[in-house]
């Protein structure tokens, strides 16, 4: 006979902006969010039986979500993930699991003759700081911190080399190459309760700022053998950043950049220590992953 093995529903892609007003200096700080929350529990008539006495309308949570933005700081993003996930276990008693994920957009300060100007920002770039957050009566608070769309390139210092060769393989092996990758960059927390989030709430945005400087030092300094290679050696660098970080991942595609051969055109030369006009490559592309641990 079927049954219900798992379920979750709920409000997705709700966007939020919240404006924080210091009243004593005349400081704003802006922060815009997309907000999905998933809830787990007692659910199963709703989809069994027609049953909507189980079902907290999708509208209600981004009622909630909204209202508990305006009661909470939203930032860091961790934290204000673990107030709403918990609110609904506190408010729904067969409501058990709370899934909630947060995007936070880039908004940063612009300077004007040299000062930070007070009230007004820019967008200057579309990677985002990603949370996603499992709030459960049983386990506890699982937090997943991220970087996700953080455009990267470097004209030189990477290689490609050693690798299989059979007669699939028509890829030549380089010394040096141009190496451009989206870093997406996961790292995981653990805490029984909201009280022990609040406690560790400072050190989220320390480790996030630490994670974006760790990749792009990384990335710019590295005399690259591998993506794989990179994307471990920042791995081991950020658990060091954060030692309450149990696992990193990196999933980071390797954004092809072809010579072009021009010496079909009066002899010019733009293939190897010579190249200078490349051709972008959309795809298909290379992607490389890992999971790193203590």
């Amino acid at each position: 006979m079927p049954r219900v093995s798992a379920a979750r529903y709920g409000k997705d892609n709700v966007r939020v902006c919240k404006v924080d007003k210091d009243p004593a200096t005349g400081i704003h700080t802006v922060t815009e969010m997309t907000v999905c929350c998933l809830l787990e529990g007692d659910i199963e008539t709703s989809y069994t039986e027609a049953d909507n006495s189980v079902v907290v309308a999708t509208d209600s949570m981004k009622n909630t979500i909204y209202i508990k933005a305006k009661e909470h700081p939203v930032n860091p993003p961790e934290l204000y993930a673990s107030y709403l996930g918990t609110h609904f276990l506190d408010k729904y008693p067969h409501i058990h699991v709370a899934n909630i994920k947060i995007v936070t957009h880039r908004w940063t300060r612009m300077t004007i003759d040299g000062k930070p100007h007070t009230h007004s920002f820019w967008r200057d770039g579309q990677n985002t700081r990603d949370v996603e957050a499992r709030i459960s009566r049983k386990d506890g608070i699982s937090l997943v911190s991220g970087i996700s769309g953080l455009s990267v390139f470097k004209s030189t210092g990477s290689a490609f080399y050693g690798f299989v060769r059979d007669e699939f393989t028509t890829l030549g092996e380089t010394h040096d190459r141009i190496l451009s990758t989206d870093i997406d960059a996961t790292w995981s927390w653990k805490f029984p309760d909201t009280k022990a989030v609040e406690e560790a709430a400072p050190k989220f945005n320390k480790a996030f700022e630490d994670a974006t400087a760790i990749c792009m030092k990384t990335f710019a300094e590295d005399e690259s053998a591998s993506v794989q290679n990179t994307m471990y050696k920042m791995s081991e660098q950020i658990l060091d950043a954060a030692p309450e970080v149990q696992t990193v991942t990196f999933a980071l595609p390797n954004k092809h950049y072809f010579e072009i051969d021009l010496s079909w055109h009066k002899g010019y030369k733009n293939t190897g220590k010579d190249a200078e006009v490349y051709a972008p490559q959309s795809n298909p592309n290379g992607l490389i992953k890992v999971e790193v641990s203590r």
